[in-house]
C-alpha cells in the first residue's frame, strides 16, 4: 500500500511526547490518529488517540522518533497545513493544534469552525 501524505506538521516536542506516552503504554510502533469530528460550540473539534493500523485512504505523516500520524480522508482538508505541538506551562501540559484553516474557535480552544 502506498501511503498518501498531507501537509501536516509535528513539532519535535510533540513527537517526543507521543513517543514517551507510547513507550509508557508499551506501544512499539506508535500511530497517532488525528481526526476532526463534528461537535463543540464552534462546529468541529479535534480527536486524537493511538491506533493499531493505517487504512488505505488515510493520509500519513511520518514524524521524528518513529511516530506516524494517521489522518482520515474526511479530516485531511480541515487540518491541511496545521501544526501539532505539545505545550508545557504552569497549568500543566497538553497537545495543541495550530490550524490555519480555522476562522474562529470557542473560548476554551477545543472547537473551531472553518470558513
Amino acid at each position: 500500500m502506498e501511503l498518501q501524505t498531507v501537509e501536516f506538521n509535528v513539532t519535535e516536542t510533540a513527537a517526543k511526547e507521543i513517543k514517551r506516552i507510547a513507550d509508557e503504554n508499551n506501544i512499539e510502533n506508535p500511530i497517532l490518529r488525528v481526526r476532526v469530528v463534528p461537535g463543540g460550540c464552534s462546529g468541529f473539534q479535534y480527536a486524537m488517540g493511538f491506533d493499531d493500523e493505517i487504512s488505505e485512504d488515510d493520509r500519513v505523516v511520518e514524524a521524528e522518533y518513529g511516530v506516524k500520524i494517521a489522518i482520515d480522508q474526511f479530516s485531511a482538508p480541515y487540518i491541511k497545513g496545521a501544526v501539532l505541538d505539545y505545550i508545557m506551562d504552569f497549568m500543566g501540559g497538553g497537545f495543541t493544534i495550530k490550524n490555519p484553516n480555522a476562522v474562529s474557535s470557542c473560548g476554551c480552544g477545543s472547537s473551531f469552525s472553518c470558513g
